[in-house]
């Protein structure tokens, strides 16, 4: 066996655990591309604030965020994530814990605008390739709701699935699959139940090996016994939601990533009680809402505004029953929300830079003077 091949048993044996999280010849080559000698990938699997669980060729173990990396980090959307990928220096020879000094190019990010009355993102996960929106078949059920999380979806990079849980929970699931459809052209819609076995090997044909999939929904809707289903084991804590009005409460309180034995990992996050959509740079608005994109496509005037306009096909589909005035109510809702967002967010970035220009504006002469004096000494 020459040089090359043994370098290369070394490596695969050294890379095992991060192969097991999607690690690939993309991963290598965006990582050689940092350029940080000494330093090593991994992958955040859990995260606690300002501290992280990774995993790294010695198996898993706590990071924090160099200094230099914070100062360069301009806001929290910036600040990894769960399934982003770091490039790692270890505190000491044979230790597990280590400090994060690079993170690697995202290909999907999936965000949403966080609580509070300044607008800033709050970062969900990364890298994610399917994004299972998971909607539980009660009283808490909403297609108003499930097309926000679309619009999120298609925003983020990741391919939507749609997943209907608890199925076991309604007499006709068959019937909520047909009215998800219309309402999420193209998207794969499945009614699985943990219970019943119902809708596994769908399911599993997603969760191919290097692939990583993501659980995002609403508190109660089965996020983690979905995971614990898939898993065989309990490896995620559960709770019976209220039978009053099928609300649920937090059981998973952090972000999350597992290996599955089917070989592809996931991602569990909290439930949502409220999904605030953070900006549209993906197109996820139209992709979400293609059908009346399209409608609006054959209008008359290419500047209708479905209102009262003369040949206008979004009004005719309303009167033919074509489309649920209702998604066109969320249509227009969540295009305003978003172009508010997107408003303030513009407002916020122009009062950075001059803050920030502030900073940065010359000093006067006394000042200038003290500060040589200081270098002299």
């Amino acid at each position: 066996m020459n040089l090359t091949e043994n370098l290369n048993r070394l490596n695969d044996s050294m890379n095992r655990q991060l192969i097991k999280l999607g690690w690939g010849p993309k991963w290598e080559e965006a990582f050689a591309g940092l350029g940080l000698a000494g330093a090593v990938p991994g992958r955040i699997v859990a995260d606690h604030g300002h501290k992280y669980r990774v995993t790294t060729e010695r198996g898993e173990g706590w990071a924090e965020l160099s200094g230099r990396l914070q100062h360069e980090l301009t806001d929290r959307g910036t600040y990894p994530a769960v399934g982003d990928w770091i490039a790692l220096r270890h505190m000491a020879a044979g230790e597990k814990d280590g400090i994060i000094h690079g993170i690697l190019p995202r290909v999907s990010r999936i965000s949403r605008r966080a609580a509070g009355s300044v607008p800033t993102e709050q970062l969900i996960a990364a890298n994610v390739d399917v994004l299972l929106l998971v909607a539980a078949l009660n009283h808490d059920f909403n297609l108003r709701r499930l097309e926000r999380y679309l619009v999120m979806a298609w925003n983020s990079g990741a391919s939507p699935v749609i997943l209907l849980s608890k199925a076991d929970l309604c007499e006709d699931p068959d019937q909520y699959v047909r009215e998800t459809e219309n309402i999420a052209p193209g998207v794969p819609v499945i009614a699985v139940s943990a219970m019943e076995d119902r809708g596994r090997d769908r399911l599993e044909a997603l969760l191919r090996p290097g692939l990583t999939v993501a659980l995002t929904g609403s508190s109660g809707a089965g996020k983690s016994t979905i995971l614990n289903w898939l898993a065989g084991e309990e490896i995620q804590l559960t709770q019976d939601v209220r039978e009053g009005d099928s609300r649920g409460r937090h059981t998973t309180t952090h972000r999350e990533l597992f290996a599955l034995p089917q070989g592809a990992v996931m991602i569990d996050t909290p439930g949502m009680r409220e999904l605030q959509l953070w900006d549209d740079a993906g197109g996820g608005w139209s992709e979400a809402f293609t059908d009346i994109e399209e409608l609006a496509a054959r209008c008359r005037f290419g500047d209708c505004r479905h209102e009262r306009e003369a040949g206008c096909a979004v009004k005719a589909a309303l009167r033919s029953g074509e489309l649920d005035p209702k998604r066109l109510d969320n249509y227009r809702k969540t295009q305003r929300e978003l172009k508010f967002q997107a408003a303030k967010e513009r407002s916020r970035q122009r009062s950075d830079r001059k803050t920030s220009g502030k900073k940065n504006a010359p000093r006067g002469k006394g000042e200038q003077r003290r500060r040589f004096e200081q270098e002299l000494d």
